[in-house]
C-alpha cells in the first residue's frame, strides 16, 4: 500500500509514484518465511552443472576415444591438432599433438553458456546464493550487479553467441558426414547419425532462442512496420525465447550424450545400430 504526504507539504514519500525512493524490503528475523522446499531447485542445478563440468573436463583431458567412423564427438569437433583422428583442419591451423583439441574447442561453448542470461540466473542462485530463491534472504551485504570485475565480463555474451553459431555449423556438417559409411560412400544411417543430428538441432534451438539473438534480430527498431522481414524473424525468435530454459538444459544433456555415444562406440563397448 502506498503512503501519501500531508496535504500542502509538497513532500515526496516512498512509493507515492512521484519519483521517490522505493520502500526497502521488509526486515524479518527468519531467513525465510517460506514453508516449501525452495532449496530443491538450486540444489538440482548445482548437481547437474557440476556433473557436466566433471564429465566434460575428464573427457577433454582424456584426448582419446572421440572418433568412430563416421562419427566424431562434439567435444572434439572441429579437430584442430596434428594427432586428430578423422577429418582435420589444414596443418597450418592445427595445434600441437599433445594438447587435446577439446581444450581449445570447449572455450567457446563454455563461454557462451556461462554468459547466457538463463545460466547466469541459474548459477547466481545456486552457486552464489544471490539470491537463492524468491523471498529468501540473501547472504551478501550488497549487490553491485554486473558493473564490476569479474561480472562485467558477462557483457561479451553476444560475441560468444557469434562464435557459437560457427560451431553449430561445424556440428551440422558433422551430422551430414554421418550419412557416410566407413568407406566414405553416402547412403548410411545409424543410430549415431540420429544422435548427431539431434545434438546439432538442439544446439541451434538453444542458440536461436538466446536473448541476444532476439535483440540482434529485432532490437533498435522504432517501427516494426518498416522492417517486416526483421519483425517476422523477431516473432519466431520470441516464440523460441519462451522455451530458452528448456532448450538450455536439453541441449546440455544432448551434447554430453552425443559424446558418450561416440565414446562407447570408440571403446567397443557397444555397436552402432544400423538402419541402412
Amino acid at each position: 500500500m502506498t503512503t501519501t504526504a500531508p496535504r500542502g507539504t509538497g513532500a515526496v514519500t516512498p512509493g507515492n509514484g512521484n519519483g521517490g525512493h522505493p520502500p526497502r524490503r521488509a526486515t524479518i528475523a527468519a531467513r525465510t518465511l517460506r514453508t516449501d522446499r525452495w532449496w530443491l531447485q538450486p540444489l538440482l542445478t548445482v548437481v547437474a552443472l557440476v556433473a557436466f563440468i566433471v564429465y566434460s573436463t575428464v573427457r577433454a583431458f582424456q584426448n582419446a576415444y572421440y572418433f568412430s567412423e563416421p562419427y566424431i564427438s562434439p567435444f572434439y569437433s572441429p579437430c584442430i591438432t596434428t594427432a586428430c583422428e578423422g577429418d582435420t583442419f589444414p596443418e597450418w591451423f592445427t595445434g600441437p599433438a599433445w594438447i587435446s583439441p577439446a581444450i581449445y574447442i570447449l572455450v567457446v561453448p563454455l563461454g557462451f553458456r556461462l554468459t547466457c542470461y538463463y545460466y547466469r540466473k541459474a548459477y547466481y542462485r545456486s552457486f552464489w546464493l544471490s539470491p537463492p530463491a524468491c523471498a529468501v534472504a540473501e547472504p551478501h551485504r550488497r549487490y553491485t550487479g554486473e558493473t564490476r570485475f569479474p561480472l562485467i565480463a558477462q557483457n561479451v555474451h553476444r560475441y560468444f553467441f557469434y562464435l557459437g553459431l560457427l560451431f553449430n555449423v561445424v556440428l551440422t556438417y558433422d551430422a551430414v558426414l554421418a550419412f557416410r559409411d566407413e568407406t566414405g560412400a553416402w547412403g548410411h544411417m545409424g543410430l549415431g547419425t540420429l544422435v548427431l543430428l539431434a545434438n546439432a538441432a538442439l544446439l541451434w534451438l538453444y542458440s536461436l532462442s538466446c536473448h541476444s539473438c532476439r535483440h540482434i534480430v529485432g532490437g533498435r527498431l522504432n517501427s516494426f512496420s518498416r522492417h517486416p522481414l526483421r519483425y517476422r524473424f523477431w516473432t519466431v525468435v520470441s516464440r523460441l525465447n519462451t522455451r530458452h530454459m528448456q532448450f538450455a538444459w536439453i541441449s546440455l544433456a544432448g551434447v554430453a550424450f552425443a559424446d558418450l555415444y561416440v565414446l562407447l562406440l570408440a571403446t567397443g563397448t557397444i555397436s552402432d545400430l544400423r538402419f541402412f
